[in-house]
């Protein structure tokens, strides 16, 4: 059996507030395996967003281990870890994290920015902005590209976040709560868009959500309360 694209091995974290050491996350296993889809349930403070953060490599871990595509990333120098990120790892977040002053174009073109040089990106500027073109084109934002995040809808900039979180196609991509700030109409349009994605291109998703029948909709449901997986 292959390796898990993506793996948590006894992964703790804690945080000092003055004297005082919060634990957040208390031993957490867990493996997502190429072409999976994973939902992460559990309350607010059950340590979800935590655990996405540790396992994207935004945050490393206190104790334990984060193993991407068989190898121990966690104990990599801050610049490999974040070629590592910007490589292979999707993020789409609950509120969008667009820059307000670039286009939904050159919103997407930050993906491709931030894995190369300033001369491979203007070697490879125009190939790059085909492919964001196309990405914006596929989550139906085709005559949107100029268009800056203000003038744009709720689900139209969540569209711009998925297609960038794409155009690297990284092999995993970590959605937190991705439809929490939208409407239902707008957050099922969004959701099947994913999905859709996901089986086109077998990328592995892990999502956390608070959503059961997003959750539903995963190949597996992982529950978290108070740090632990508990299901």
């Amino acid at each position: 059996m292959s390796s898990p694209v993506l793996q948590a091995v006894a992964v703790k974290k804690h945080y000092r507030l003055a004297k005082h050491e919060i634990p957040v996350l208390r031993g957490i296993d867990l493996s997502v395996q190429a072409g999976e889809t994973v939902a992460l349930l559990g309350a607010s403070g059950a340590g979800k967003s935590t655990l996405l953060h540790v396992l994207g490599l935004l945050d490393p871990p206190t104790a334990g281990e984060v193993h991407f595509d068989g190898q121990r990333v966690d104990n990599l120098t801050i610049g490999q870890r974040a070629a590592l990120r910007h490589r292979h790892v999707g993020f789409v977040f609950q509120f969008y994290h667009l820059i307000p002053e670039l286009t939904a174009l050159q919103n997407v073109l930050l993906a491709r920015m931030m894995t190369t040089s300033v001369w491979q990106f203007w070697r490879q500027r125009k190939q790059a902005k085909a492919a964001a073109t196309a990405l914006l084109e596929q989550v139906g934002l085709g005559d949107r590209l100029r268009h800056r995040p203000s003038e744009l809808s709720g689900g139209e900039r969540q569209r711009v976040a998925i297609a960038r979180a794409l155009l690297a196609e990284p092999k995993v991509v970590l959605a937190d709560e991705p439809t929490g700030n939208l409407d239902s109409t707008t957050a099922r349009g969004v959701v099947d868009l994913i999905f859709e994605i996901q089986r086109q291109r077998g990328l592995a998703f892990l999502l956390v959500t608070h959503d059961e029948r997003l959750a539903q909709r995963c190949h597996r449901i992982v529950r978290m309360q108070d740090g632990v997986v508990v299901s």
